[in-house]
């Protein structure tokens, strides 16, 4: 019991910070998306690696180095995810960045759907009647919004697919997410140094060339993205995953919460109406969930016995 506790405490606050991240994003709000996206990669790279070294872990990160490589699948399947979560940070980045933390937070509301989703079409997995119900609500909500915008959420659903596909990728590489998280950054270390000089010999870089504040928050940006991840691998295995799913929601409230109230976006009632939509089928979607593992559990005991 003290451990699930200590898990709940951990994965909280993994998800207050992802939460409360587009506060930090908005500090180099006058830095170009992309730079930020290639401080965020490199800073990333070198922090998580010297905490790796810190907490004697170098040779575990050699080993998985050498398992991969055996496993050529293996290999370029965490290189595709690690392009895939690259994407997702720069969508995320531009969004929080131009006034758009709202859509953003639809992004991660509609993500554990859309991961139901793929669970289909790549996993056979079925639907259940209150998840298809789910499903019909978010959709809903996400035409009412589209057809009182005039164009669709490309922002939030590009958000949600490719973090989707890569939750996706990433059930079948067992890794340890700290050293996951150091080889998901060295597949696209290259090109972030490749367009960090691109930025210093165009005279178009902000690092080193702005305030003091600015070029700490971007180093910083590396810790921010790894501190997080460090909690979540700590708390995760220590609670099921029906609580998990109920506390990856704190993240797109926060955002939320944050977009309208401090930094005054759009909520008027058509965003109402369809958030309330896309609410409701979260609330059904994570339900049948908790109904469907606590029945598994019955099974098992009633086998057991």
């Amino acid at each position: 019991m003290a451990d699930e506790r200590k898990g709940m405490i951990y994965t909280i606050f993994t998800y207050a910070i992802w939460g409360i991240l587009p506060i930090y994003w908005k500090q180099v709000g006058h830095v170009a998306s992309d730079e930020i996206l290639t401080s965020r990669i490199f800073w990333a790279f070198w922090l998580t690696l010297a905490f790796i070294f810190l907490i004697k872990g170098g040779k575990l990160l050699l080993a998985d180095i050498k398992t991969l490589w055996k496993s050529k699948k293996s290999f370029f399947t965490l290189m595709l995810a690690s392009y895939l979560i690259t994407a997702n940070w720069f969508l995320y980045i531009f969004a929080v960045t131009n006034d758009r933390i709202v859509e953003t937070s639809l992004g991660y509301y509609v993500n554990p759907l859309v991961s139901v989703l793929l669970g289909v079409f790549f996993l056979k997995e079925k639907l259940t009647p209150a998840i298809k119900v789910a499903f019909g609500l978010a959709a809903v909500g996400v035409i009412i919004m589209t057809a009182s915008y005039g164009t669709f959420p490309w922002l939030a659903f590009g958000m949600a697919f490719s973090f989707a596909f890569y939750g996706l990728i990433k059930k079948t590489i067992k890794l340890n997410a700290l050293r996951g998280l150091a080889l998901e950054t060295l597949f696209v270390l290259p090109l972030a140094i490749i367009y960090y000089v691109y930025l210093f010999y165009t005279g178009q870089a902000a690092f080193l060339h702005g305030s003091g504040t600015t070029d700490l928050l971007l180093i910083l940006s590396g810790a921010a993205t790894a501190l997080p991840l460090v909690l979540f691998a700590t708390g995760a295995p220590l609670i099921p995953m029906y609580m998990i799913g109920f506390l990856q929601y704190i993240a797109p409230s926060l955002m939320l919460i944050i977009g309208v109230l401090i930094y005054g976006e759009s909520f008027g009632l058509i965003e109402i109406i369809s958030f309330s939509l896309i609410w409701c089928a979260l609330i059904l979607f994570t339900a049948s969930k908790i109904i469907q593992v606590r029945a598994t559990k019955k099974d098992k005991v009633k086998a057991a016995a």
